[in-house]
């Protein structure tokens, strides 16, 4: 116990030591994005960096994922620490030495930072495996976006050894840097997606009366869908409602037959919940009532993406009390919940877990753009913030 102190003790000072390989190894993967199910080079980069760390790597895991377990000294729970490596279908547009170098892929949401977090926490912790009283399971998630921490749990994640426990971060840059945004309970919004069809009957633009507009449908179904979030559920209780891609017609002077809509809705509570059937049919009486009026026909489906992440709260007393100790006072520390979706709820739901933000916004880095902006950069310093928490969480997690 004596080691393990003096260990803790010199965890600023290890990770000082390590700042230019976790910058390097960010830029790298930054300058490489991968998409979800694609990212072979990161994975490898990934798998290699782990071996040399002397823990035992499987490769492959929900085909492009990474796994690599440490083995304390003795039997105890297992803790699993999470990054996702996927990267977006964009162009960049920020002019860096590391710029991506693949057309419309662009790491624009930070997982290149959380990939290198999690490598550089992993190094740190396998130096001192003696004294840790379980395992550590190192997750590096492929196809964050879209359902890849489901396929990794139907591959078997949480087994062999058995999980007790879970954990991961995101660098968000909403929030200024250095600041720690987490908090017990819902922490992130589940995600539902929608897919509308309106179906009308083409006709030509000189003569409308022979024909019946699904265009003119579908625009009052958009407008009146927001008075759900505004004029039916109480403010105290946040939803969102989007609408985000619009297909319809083929030349100005064709009235078209059908508008394909889609978009997403984001609320606190879970899927099958009362409210989530509330939800959905106030969204389903709008779209009827309207292509009444108008006498079209419509099709609606709603395909639930991620689950709303529940942090448990003796896991998240462990990440405040972490990083109290690595930002030197609890002033910088918020309760904070975001609208964003995230597939981490995948482990949430199975284990007791915390999902925390770590602020990297700043307006002089230029580290103030939006996730999923082109122009998206995070601030790098913030980065050993991370690394701090992670280690210094999982090593009193084990402490206890």
């Amino acid at each position: 116990m004596r080691e393990l102190i003096k260990y803790i003790m010199d965890i600023k000072k290890k990770i000082t030591s390590l700042k230019d390989e976790l910058i390097k190894l960010r830029r790298d993967f930054h300058k490489h994005p991968e998409l979800g199910f694609e990212e072979y080079r990161t994975a490898e980069i990934v798998a290699n960096y782990l071996e040399k760390c002397g823990l035992n790597v499987k490769r492959g895991i929900a085909r492009t994922g990474v796994v690599a377990l440490l083995e304390g000294n003795a039997p105890g729970p297992t803790l699993l620490l999470r990054a996702d490596m996927d990267a977006l279908p964009i162009q960049e547009e920020n002019e860096v030495f590391y710029k991506s170098i693949n057309n419309g892929v662009m790491h624009a949401c930070g997982h290149d930072a959380h990939t290198a977090i999690l490598l550089i926490a992993a190094k740190i912790l396998s130096d001192c495996r003696e004294e840790i009283k379980g395992n550590i399971k190192f997750v590096f998630q492929p196809n964050e976006e879209v359902g890849g921490a489901k396929l990794m749990v139907e591959e078997g994640v949480l087994e062999n050894p058995q999980v007790d426990a879970a954990m991961a971060l995101h660098l968000w840059t909403p929030l200024e840097s250095g600041t720690i945004g987490v908090v017990a309970g819902p922490i992130t919004a589940t995600l539902d997606v929608f897919n509308l069809e309106i179906k009308g009957k083409g006709g030509h633009t000189g003569y409308p009366e022979k024909a019946v507009d699904p265009i003119i449908a579908s625009a009052n179904i958009i407008q009146a869908i927001q008075t759900i979030q505004t004029r039916e559920i109480s403010a105290s209780k946040p939803i969102i409602i989007m609408f985000t891609k619009i297909k319809s017609g083929v030349k100005s002077n064709i009235i078209p037959d059908t508008v394909s809509l889609e978009g997403t809705i984001r609320y606190f509570y879970k899927e099958g919940s009362k409210n989530e059937e509330k939800l959905k049919k106030r969204f389903k009486r709008i779209v009827e009532a309207i292509c009444k009026a108008y006498r079209t026909k419509y099709k609606l489906k709603f395909y639930n993406e991620n689950q709303s992440v529940i942090n448990d709260p003796d896991m998240t007393k462990l990440v405040e009390t972490a990083a109290e100790e690595a930002l030197g006072n609890s002033n910088r520390i918020i309760s904070y919940i975001s609208t964003a979706g995230e597939d981490f709820s995948e482990f949430a739901d199975r284990v007791p877990s915390v999902f925390y933000f770590v602020g990297a916004g700043s307006i002089e880095k230029e580290s103030c753009y939006p996730h999923h902006n082109p122009r998206f950069n995070i601030d790098e310093d913030v980065m050993s913030i991370g690394v701090e928490i992670h280690v210094r969480s999982a090593l009193e997690f084990f402490n206890k």
